[in-house]
């Protein structure tokens, strides 16, 4: 099999810097494209990215690129790839596939025909005479994506989305998803060395990940991968990964970080939550309206992803709040805030213009992150030693 593989790490719009930082951190050279960052590396960096990477949502392998204007091109050039170095003769190979201003735009004919010059590349590979292949192993997940006549076709080593970091057993109506959650926290000044706190915690993802972060454990240490069932991916490999993983963590590092909401019910997910992760004993939990929070502690960090007002006869109840938020973080005047909503007035009624703010989509909804900076740190809240992310 050709070496190095490229390997691409796909992610939301609007966080692609973000993962192209996160493989940079891994130590690999990467090339940044929308919804996706491109790089090359061997076995153990399929491991590690899918152990490491917070914000990208999967690890792919790409296996080719060409022009594809007629099905007669998608078929030849799907059926001239080495399919034997990649899928074993028992593989299980579902095929899904997109096309965006492509010629060949019916989708579902698009998936057929690249399934069928698989089966008949293999059948010559393997010396079969059936019509058919015995799909009874390892699941190897083949997308064609078609864009402006060109397809590229990847094999996904990741199974279920990099998202799905195993802690999440209770959540509320409108869960944040865990890569969303790391790439808020990523995007802020905060450190082990400063109080964070998320006062609308809801399930607890934003804190969760906080404290993965600053205890530099592996988000995808305690889940399984597609591609550990792979013939040709070695299992040294992933206990390589594994085993890195566990000797950068930093479970003695101390931090300050808590969570608080106005629902009793959502408190008690989150501390469920923290628990099925390992981290209730970092992690503070307390019910509490914005309104009632007060601290003496200085430099600390606010990430918050509060209700946007999108539902009917939410909008008036939200504006309330983020005019509380305003004059209740006022009192911080050390700290920094940072606010993720897609309600279009919000610094108006906040009160404040945010120092920076970043276009960042939750799902399918348009948000920005607004980002209020306090002052400068003193030497004493600086922390930023060298780690993996």
């Amino acid at each position: 099999m050709a070496k190095p593989f490229t390997i691409v790490a796909t992610a939301a719009m609007g966080i692609e810097a973000l993962v192209a930082k996160e493989v940079r951190n891994l130590g690999y050279d990467c090339k940044v494209e929308n919804g996706k960052v491109v790089f090359e590396g061997d076995e153990l960096a399929i491991c590690r990215a899918n152990l490491w990477l917070r914000t990208a949502d999967r690890v792919k392998l790409k296996v080719a690129e060409f022009p594809a204007a007629t099905f007669e091109q998608l078929f030849a050039e799907t059926n001239a790839v080495d399919w034997a170095a990649f899928l074993p003769e028992k593989a299980q190979f579902p095929v899904i596939g997109k096309s965006v201003k492509s010629k060949l735009a019916s989708v579902s004919d698009c998936q057929k025909i690249v399934k069928k010059a698989i089966v008949e590349k293999l059948k010559r590979q393997y010396h079969k005479t059936s019509d058919w292949l015995e799909e009874s192993g390892p699941v190897y997940k083949i997308e064609v994506a078609l864009h402006k006549d060109i397809a590229t076709i990847t094999i996904d080593t990741s199974g279920s989305g990099l998202h799905k970091r195993g802690y999440r057993i209770r959540q509320g109506e409108a869960p944040l998803k865990e890569t969303l959650a790391a790439a808020l926290v990523l995007l802020t000044n905060w450190n082990p060395n400063r109080t964070l706190i998320d006062p609308f915690c809801g399930s607890g993802t934003i804190r969760i990940e906080a404290a993965l972060i600053g205890q530099n454990i592996a988000p995808g240490f305690n889940r399984d991968f597609a591609s550990e069932d792979w013939e040709w991916l070695e299992a040294k490999y992933w206990k390589m990964a594994r085993e890195e993983a566990e000797d950068l963590a930093r479970y003695d590092e101390k931090l300050d970080i808590i969570g608080a909401d106005i629902d009793h019910k959502m408190v008690e997910a989150a501390k469920e939550n923290a628990m099925e992760a390992g981290l209730s004993d970092v992690i503070a939990f307390k019910q509490m309206q914005v309104k009632d929070f007060r601290s003496k502690k200085e430099f600390g960090v606010i990430i918050g992803n509060p209700p946007y007002g999108e539902r009917l006869g939410e909008k008036k109840h939200v504006e309330e709040l983020y005019q509380q938020m305003g004059k209740t973080f006022s009192l911080l005047d050390t700290w920094s805030v940072y606010i993720l909503t897609s309600h279009p007035n919000f610094e108006r009624l906040y009160g404040k213009k945010a120092t920076k703010k970043r276009k960042l989509f939750n799902g399918f909804i348009q948000t920005n992150y607004y980002q209020f900076w306090g002052p400068p740190l003193p030497k004493a809240y600086r922390n930023d030693p060298p780690r993996i992310y």
